[in-house]
């Protein structure tokens, strides 16, 4: 292997996410040493630099840290007063809630939303377009994009009537991307929506725009990242290496993250007691200006310098909310937070059953993005419905992604898959909104694809796979396909379990059914329209 450093995703490393497999440790001999950079500064010259490019703000940063210093309320910036956090009820009946990655990655529309930091790294598919199409990284850097965003066509209350009629309970506009523009009016930094690119706060436009319409609104912040994200650039010639561009690309110090950028245990990225203080100040930031429900934190934050920081925020989030009876709740990933101190968060895969506590997956519409890309491929309305109704069947909730173009259009082929899984949840809305799992979560042949990042692996679901919910004294059975042969059985309820009626939503009349030891078995109704999925409301 070369002496140039080995990209990794980060999937390899939660893959085994939540209990979900055993996790393997690299090997120590499987470990890829950083090549040597042609910026020969220190880690603490180069903080220095962001310090200085940002040095303007410092008063506003110390005034943020200091509403932190003085708890008050229920909760201690500890993890043993943390885990007595519980989950507000709105988010257990929600179950859908909308994501939406959108920034200045989203005008070169290449690759994947990861553009800023890959467009800097020699020899990938993003460094090749970038030179062929903008030029070598020292003419045109990623900062040169931003005149570039201007979201011209954003309408706040189109996406959210759009995003309502899809059957969002919540919706997560990514604040702050790991590229550190910020889509709000921080005064923290000069790289903001509102003073270039689109001079909006786009994060208040959509804050002011889902309360209207009666969505819960949350936000991400994926900041911690920052810290190392623009490193390539520092390896060759390009504008990151520039002082004067400190203010965007922050220290970006060298990532030393072992044989896999995932491996949070052996990661020896440097990061600075000034860098957790100015990520602590930018998150209750957010929170005093625009009041979330919810924030979602990315994986980085399990990285082990920020677990001393990370309670001072949950404790003054949680406290804030309790005094006024409001809404906090904070998504992680595996292993970032004491277990109870928020709620898990698993991307891009589910769990293997029904979890105590109320949890989320995330997922993005697109096969391959969070973010707009030119010529992608999403996944289908039915896809997303199964998902759905699995993990709701196992007291999750599915976060559902979109990426609009830069310009604030959301492509038509996510609108009429939005629209499509929406016609579907006004009909069959009542085994999902509110309801709890039954004592199992379903039954069938087909295995769901467990673990994070493993949405991948996932098999189109048969006729004899059911998953269950129960609501207001109700259970539903949730079938995935349509019997060709004419009738079906759910083998959990057998003849200890009588049932009285059963009937199929969305259809007039009741359903023809009979039980003995093998289970119940139906025939549904020949002239039912074929659709996502079937639900069948059981009076026990």
């Amino acid at each position: 292997m070369s002496g140039k450093r080995v990209e990794w995703s980060r999937r390899r490393w939660l893959k085994s996410a939540a209990g979900l497999g055993a996790l393997t440790l690299p090997a120590l001999s499987n470990t890829v040493m950083a090549a040597p950079s042609t910026d020969t500064r220190t880690p603490v010259q180069l903080d220095q630099d962001w310090l200085a490019a940002t040095k303007a703000y410092a008063p506003e940063r110390r005034r943020l840290l200091d509403m932190t210093k003085q708890p008050s309320g229920p909760f201690r910036p500890d993890w043993q007063s943390l885990e007595a956090y519980k989950v507000p009820q709105w988010y257990a009946d929600a179950k859908l809630g909308i994501f939406i990655h959108w920034g200045v990655f989203s005008v070169p529309a290449f690759g994947s939303e990861w553009y800023s930091r890959n467009m800097y790294v020699e020899g990938s598919p993003e460094f090749a377009h970038h030179v062929k199409t903008y030029g070598p990284q020292t003419r045109f850097g990623y900062k040169d994009f931003i005149p570039m965003f201007k979201a011209e066509h954003f309408a706040p209350d189109t996406w959210m009537d759009l995003f309502a009629a899809a059957g969002a309970r919540y919706v997560v506009p990514v604040a702050e991307h790991h590229d550190g523009f910020s889509l709000y009016d921080s005064h923290l930094s000069d790289y903001t929506a509102v003073k270039m690119g689109p001079r909006r706060d786009l994060l208040g436009e959509i804050a002011k725009s889902a309360r209207a319409k009666g969505l819960h609104f949350a936000l991400s912040s994926h900041r911690a990242e920052h810290d190392w994200f623009f490193d390539e650039g520092r390896k060759f010639p390009s504008d990151v290496s520039d002082p004067k561009n400190a203010g965007l690309y922050g220290p970006a110090q060298s990532r030393l993250s072992g044989a896999d950028d995932t491996d949070l245990f052996g990661d020896y990225t440097y990061v600075s007691q000034a860098w957790l203080d100015d990520w602590l100040a930018r998150q209750v930031e957010l929170v005093e200006c625009y009041n979330p429900d919810l924030v979602y934190f990315d994986w980085w934050i399990g990285q082990p310098d920020f677990r001393n920081t990370l309670p001072s925020f949950l404790a003054w989030y949680y406290n804030r909310a309790a005094k006024t009876d409001g809404s906090a709740i904070v998504n992680y990933k595996l292993g970032e937070f004491a277990p109870g101190a928020g709620v898990l968060d698993i991307e891009r895969g589910q769990a293997p059953g029904i979890r105590a506590d109320v949890w989320q997956t995330c997922t993005s519409i697109s096969d391959t993005s969070w973010g707009y890309i030119e010529n992608d491929t999403y996944k289908s309305p039915e896809q997303l419905v199964h998902l759905l109704i699995d993990v709701v069947s196992k007291n999750g909730n599915l976060l559902l992604n979109i990426g609009p173009r830069a310009d604030g259009h959301i492509p038509d082929a996510a609108r009429d898959t939005f629209l499509r899984m929406g016609a579907w949840l006004k009909t069959n809305g009542e085994a999902i909104y509110g309801s709890r799992p039954w004592h199992v979560f379903g039954e069938g042949p087909t295995e769901t694809a467990n673990g994070t990042f493993a949405e991948s692996r996932a098999k189109p679901y048969t006729a004899q796979d059911f998953r269950f919910t129960v609501n207001n004294g109700h259970l539903y059975a949730l079938q995935m396909a349509w019997p060709d042969s004419g009738s079906a059985t759910i083998t959990s309820l057998g003849k200890d379990q009588p049932v009285k009626t059963m009937s199929l939503l969305g259809h007039e009349g009741l359903v023809a059914f009979h039980q003995d030891e093998k289970g119940l078995t139906f025939t549904p109704p020949p002239a039912a329209p074929r659709d996502l999925a079937y639900v069948y409301r059981i009076e026990i």
